[in-house]
């Protein structure tokens, strides 16, 4: 377990999705170490965890940070459900914090708003994180196109500044 003040505390941050995993890695409020997005095909869990245990080995953070695949209202695959406790169990293994979201809590925090589009969280991240993020924003999706694979990442950065949000307040919505 590392043992950094809590000024330094670092989050690995966690969005699955149908395409492999977007990640982010936060250290104290501001400082976004890294940020990416895996693609897999094939054994699309094994594979994740595999790129999760890697991420987890070399940034070694104190807390993983993970959408709740199970929450009311969430719509996730049974492979993507089964893969969120899979990193959990990961996570638990390595003697990390784990912390879910709900995609309501997610946006309720980082738009005051429950309703609000994943657009407008990334387009709210980006003005956080400009010199980071401001190139990996997609142009807002049209009804009928999917969704941009960069979005995963900023899933993930979102997993992590809500982390930051309820952190400030003392309160860790989802703990587990």
């Amino acid at each position: 377990m590392n043992h950094r003040s809590s000024k330094h505390h670092r989050l690995l941050a966690i969005a699955l999705s149908s395409r492999g995993l977007g990640y982010a890695v936060l250290e104290g409020e501001k400082f976004l170490v890294e940020y990416g997005n895996t693609s897999v095909k094939g054994d699309k869990n094994r594979k994740c965890l595999v790129k999760l245990e890697k991420l987890i080995a070399l940034y070694r953070p104190d807390a993983l940070v993970l959408q709740n695949a199970t929450a009311k209202g969430s719509h996730r695959a049974p492979r993507i459900e089964k893969l969120n406790q899979q990193a959990i169990d990961a996570a638990r293994k390595h003697r990390l914090k784990v912390t879910l979201f709900s995609g309501r809590q997610l946006r309720s925090l980082l738009l005051g708003n429950a309703r609000g589009t994943k657009q407008e969280m990334a387009e709210m991240l980006v003005k956080h994180f400009p010199n980071e993020l401001a190139s990996r924003l997609p142009l807002k999706r049209r009804s009928w196109e999917g969704a941009d694979a960069r979005m995963d990442i900023f899933d993930a950065v979102g997993l992590a500044v809500a982390y930051r949000i309820t952190e400030a307040g003392s309160a860790t919505i989802g703990s587990q």
